[in-house]
C-alpha cells in the first residue's frame, strides 16, 4: 500500500470517526437540552395551573358566599326551617342564581344532605348526598361530581345558611374543563387536558398505563408516547381532593416534533460533513504525501547547491513540516554558520591583504619625501641668487609643492595608521554611552549656522547590555559612521542612532536620510581606497571594518538609492556584566 493510500485511510478514518462522535455528542446534548426545556415548561405550566386553581377557588368561594347571603336564599332557609315545609317550591331556584353568579354548578341542600334545587341537574331533587357536610365551609376544594351525561371535576365551595345551626347548604363551583385550560397561557408545542380518574371518561389507549400509574402512586409520572405524527413527552400529574384521593389527572404533553426535526437535521448534516471530510481527506493525503517528499528533494537540492558554492541558497519556508521542518531549519542554520564563517574569513583575509598593501605603500611613499624636502630647502637658498622673474616662478612652485607634499603626507599617514593599528584593549563599556558620546561630538556641526540642520534622534534600548570593546578604537569607528551620515545629508535630514539588545549580542545602527547607495556601492564600500566622496582617501570605512573585525563583530550596510543608508554593527555582549 502506498504512502498516499495509507494517509487517505488514516485521515479519512479520523475524519469520519470525529464527525460521527461530534454528531452523537451534539444529538445527545440536544436531547438533554430539550428534556430540560420540556421539564421547565411543564413545571411552569403546573405552577400556572395551581395559581389559576387557587385564584378561581377564591372566586368560587366568594360567589357561593354571596349566593348564601342573598335575600332569596335566607328566606328559603327560613321557610325550610319550619316543620312540614314544602321544599318542591324551590326546585328551580338554583338555576337563575348560578347563571347570575357565573357558576357551572350550584346545589341547594338541606341540613341532612337532601337536594332542594340543582342548577346543573334539576332531576336530582330529593337525592341525598353526604360529602358536602364533611367539607370545610368557605374553603374551595376539588371534587368529582355527577352530571346528566358524564362525570366531571369541579372547583367547589360550601356555604351555610344561616351560619349557625344551618338549615340550608349552598354548594357551588366551576368545572375543570377546556374553558379552564384556555385561561392558561400554553407555550408553543405544549398541550394540556384533564382526565377524570373516577371512571367517567375513559382514557385514550396509549395513555392508559401512564394514567393508571399516576392514580395508583399518587405522584407525577412521565412517559414518551409515540403518536402517528411524532413522539410526545407526557407528564401525568394527579389531582387530589381534600381527603387525598386521586380525583383526576392533568395531562401535560410536550411535542417532540421539534427535537425529531433537529436530530434529523443533525444526522443529515453529519452525513454531509462526513462526505466532505472524506473528500478533504483524499486531498489532504495527496498534499501531505507531496509535502513529505518535496521537502526532502528541496533539502537534497540545497545540499548540492551549497556544495557547488551557492551559499545564498535557502529552503522555502513552506516546504516542510514537523521533523522535516526541524531538519530544514538545521540545514538553514548550518548554511548561515558557514556563510558567517566564510564572511569572517574573507574579511580577515581582506584586512590582512590591505594591511600588507598599506605597509608597502607607506614604504614606497616615504622614500620620495626626503628629496622633496631637500628640494624645497635648495629653492629657498637659491632665492637670493635668482632674478626678480625667478622669484615669481619660485613662489608659485613653492606653493604647489607644499600642497602636494601636504596631501602626500596625509595619505601616507592614513595608510600608516591603517597598517600600524594596535590590538584592541578591551574594557566593559555601556553600549548606550558609546553612541551618545559619538553623536554629542558632532551635535554642534549638525546644528551649525549657515547649513541645513540635521536632527539627531537617539533610540537607545534601556536594556542594552555592557560590551567589551576598546573605547578609543570603537568610539572612533562610531564617530566615523556619524560623520559619514552627516556628509551624506548636505541638505539636512535626520540622523538616527539606535541600540538593540539581542540574545547574545548588541546591535548598533547609524542611519541617515540621504541619497543612499547603489547595490554596487554597497558591495565595494568597505574596500580600502574606495570612496563615494569627492574628498577623502577611502580608508575610513576600511578602518571601521578592521576595528569591528578585531572586536569579533560584523558590519554591514543596508541602503537603496533615494532611501538613505543604515550601517549596522553587531558585537558580542559582555558576559556576566550588568546592563
Amino acid at each position: 500500500m502506498t504512502l498516499r493510500a495509507r494517509l487517505f485511510l488514516l485521515v479519512g478514518g479520523v475524519a469520519a470517526v470525529t464527525v460521527a462522535g461530534a454528531t452523537w455528542i451534539v444529538s445527545a446534548s440536544a436531547r438533554r437540552a430539550f428534556a430540560a426545556l420540556d421539564a421547565q415548561r411543564s413545571s411552569v405550566l403546573v405552577a400556572q395551573f395551581r395559581r389559576e386553581f387557587d385564584r378561581q377557588g377564591e372566586d368560587v368561594a366568594e360567589r357561593v358566599a354571596s349566593v348564601a347571603a342573598s335575600d332569596d336564599i335566607e328566606r328559603a332557609a327560613a321557610v325550610l326551617a319550619q316543620s312540614h315545609a314544602d321544599a318542591s317550591r324551590y326546585v328551580d331556584m338554583a338555576a337563575p342564581l348560578a347563571s347570575a353568579r357565573g357558576l357551572d354548578v350550584l346545589d341547594l341542600l338541606t341540613a341532612d344532605g337532601a337536594i332542594v334545587s340543582s342548577a346543573s341537574w334539576p332531576a336530582r331533587f330529593g337525592y341525598r348526598i353526604t360529602w358536602p357536610r364533611s367539607e370545610p365551609v368557605g374553603r374551595p376544594f376539588l371534587q368529582a361530581i355527577e352530571q346528566p351525561r358524564d362525570h366531571a371535576l369541579a372547583i367547589l365551595a360550601v356555604a351555610a345558611v344561616p351560619a349557625r345551626d344551618p338549615t340550608l347548604l349552598v354548594v357551588g363551583g366551576r368545572r375543570l374543563d377546556e374553558h379552564f385550560l384556555q385561561s392558561l397561557a400554553l407555550p408553543p408545542g405544549l398541550r394540556a387536558q384533564f382526565v377524570d380518574a373516577t371512571g367517567g371518561t375513559p382514557p385514550p389507549g396509549p395513555l392508559e398505563s401512564l394514567i393508571a400509574r399516576a392514580r395508583q402512586t399518587g405522584v407525577e409520572a412521565t412517559e414518551t408516547i409515540e403518536w402517528p405524527d411524532g413522539p410526545e413527552s407526557v407528564n401525568a400529574i394527579p389531582l387530589t381532593g381534600s381527603n387525598g384521593s386521586v380525583l383526576g389527572v392533568l395531562i401535560v404533553g410536550a411535542s417532540g416534533s421539534e427535537l425529531a426535526a433537529l436530530l434529523s437535521r443533525i444526522r443529515w448534516t453529519g452525513i454531509a460533513v462526513a462526505g466532505v471530510a472524506i473528500l478533504a481527506a483524499f486531498g489532504l493525503s495527496y498534499l501531505a504525501a507531496a509535502r513529505v517528499t518535496r521537502p526532502v528533494e528541496e533539502l537534497a537540492r540545497g545540499a548540492r547547491a551549497v556544495a557547488a558554492g551557492d551559499w545564498d541558497f535557502h529552503v522555502p519556508e513552506d516546504a516542510a513540516t514537523g521533523e522535516i521542518d526541524d531538519l530544514a531549519r538545521a540545514f538553514e542554520t548550518m548554511t548561515r554558520q558557514l556563510v558567517d564563517q566564510r564572511e569572517r574569513l574573507v574579511q580577515a583575509e581582506r584586512v590582512a591583504a590591505w594591511r600588507e598593501l598599506a605597509r608597502r605603500l607607506a614604504h614606497e611613499l616615504k622614500n620620495p619625501l626626503f628629496p622633496l624636502r631637500l628640494t624645497v630647502d635648495n629653492l629657498h637658498r637659491a632665492k637670493a641668487l635668482s632674478s626678480a622673474e625667478f622669484d615669481e616662478v619660485f613662489e608659485e612652485s613653492l606653493g604647489t609643492l607644499s600642497i602636494g607634499l601636504s596631501n602626500l603626507t596625509t595619505v601616507v599617514g592614513r595608510f600608516s595608521d591603517f597598517a600600524r593599528m594596535p590590538a584592541p584593549r578591551l574594557e566593559a563599556v555601556g553600549a548606550n554611552d558609546l553612541v551618545q558620546q559619538a553623536v554629542q561630538l558632532y551635535r554642534a556641526q549638525m546644528e551649525a549656522p549657515g547649513r541645513q540642520p540635521i536632527a539627531a534622534v537617539l533610540e537607545l534600548d534601556p536594556s542594552a547590555p555592557v560590551v567589551r570593546v576598546d573605547p578609543e578604537q570603537f568610539g572612533r569607528a562610531l564617530q566615523n559612521l556619524v560623520l559619514n551620515a552627516i556628509d551624506a545629508m548636505p541638505s539636512g535630514g535626520r540622523l538616527t542612532a539606535r541600540t538593540v539588545r539581542m540574545p547574545t549580542a548588541i546591535r548598533f545602527e547609524i542611519a541617515d536620510t540621504g541619497e543612499g547607495l547603489t547595490e554596487e556601492e554597497s558591495t565595494r564600500l568597505f574596500t580600502p581606497y574606495y570612496t563615494t566622496k569627492a574628498h577623502g582617501t577611502g580608508l575610513g570605512l576600511a578602518i571601521v571594518q578592521s576595528v569591528v573585525s578585531d572586536h569579533g563583530g560584523r558590519i554591514r550596510v543596508e541602503s537603496a538609492r533615494g532611501r538613505g543608508a543604515t550601517f549596522v554593527i553587531e558585537v558580542p555582549a559582555a558576559p556576566n556584566e550588568p546592563a
